[in-house]
């Protein structure tokens, strides 16, 4: 049976002054299951940065409700939405945020030494070698490429073995050979792991690798493409909402009509 692993109700953000308001979000209802990997798209200040950074707990929206996990977050003090992100929140952004200083290793281990535990060794290795970096452990970040740098970055978002891991533009300082490596590590964590990703991206070939993704346009989401995703689809149904948003959304509407029945 399949559960929800983070669901939004009616999500609100808004930004700016009283007198000249900037709504980033605007009433979005939606959920992402356990063991699925959604991409959300949509063009610049269609507000999938801001879902994402209020779906993880980053920013608190302005209505609505974030549940992760059977946690509401709207319940939780600063310092219990704190530890619910160091230890059950993943996060992988597009700058790899590795510290110059530490090894490979090091870096993985960092969260569960600021909360004051060590982690086995093993656990580090393991979590290394699920990335595909076993032998880089004692390297520090200017000894690895980028394409390397993110999959530390990545062991590191799994070393607390999250419930989720949000993924923020995570191949978007990358070259192409290593946007797949990374991409297909994503794939793979969903497959073989049952781990749960939502990853917010501008392109569609990054897309392709999910299961599910979420189109949205001035703060709403406004369309959804699951099954048969191919970086393709996904860019003639972009193209088609640029070209006549209007045909698209009833196109969209008459779709999940169907899909509903």
């Amino acid at each position: 049976m399949t559960t929800d692993t983070v669901t939004l109700t009616g999500l609100r953000a808004v930004y700016g002054t009283p007198s000249r308001p900037v709504t980033a979000l605007d009433g979005v209802t939606t959920s992402f299951a356990s063991g699925t990997f959604t991409a959300v798209m949509g063009p610049s200040g269609s507000g999938k940065s801001t879902l994402l950074h209020c779906a993880a707990g980053l920013d608190s929206p302005t209505e609505g409700i974030v549940t992760i996990d059977g946690t509401r977050l709207n319940d939780l003090g600063e310092d219990e939405l704190t530890r619910l992100r160091r230890d059950r929140i993943g996060f992988v952004f597009q700058a790899f945020n590795l510290v110059s200083t530490l090894t490979a290793a090091q870096n993985v281990e960092l969260p569960l030494r600021l909360a004051g535990r060590r982690p086995p060794a093993r656990d580090v290795a393991a979590a290394l070698d699920a990335v595909g970096l076993a032998d880089r452990a004692g390297h520090r970040p200017s000894e690895l490429s980028g394409g390397e740098q993110q999959r530390v970055a990545v062991a590191r978002a799994l070393i607390t073995r999250p419930v989720v891991l949000f993924a923020d533009e995570p191949t978007g300082a990358l070259d192409s050979a290593a946007s797949r490596q990374v991409l297909q590590l994503l794939r793979a964590l969903v497959d073989d792991h049952g781990q749960t990703v939502v990853m917010v991206t501008h392109d569609p070939s990054a897309a392709a690798y999910a299961d599910r993704v979420l189109l949205l346009a001035d703060g709403r989401v406004v369309d959804e493409l699951t099954g048969g995703i191919t970086a393709a689809a996904v860019a003639a149904r972009i193209a088609e909402r640029e070209a006549d948003p209007v045909g698209a959304s009833r196109h969209a509407a008459e779709t999940a009509g169907e899909l509903s029945c």
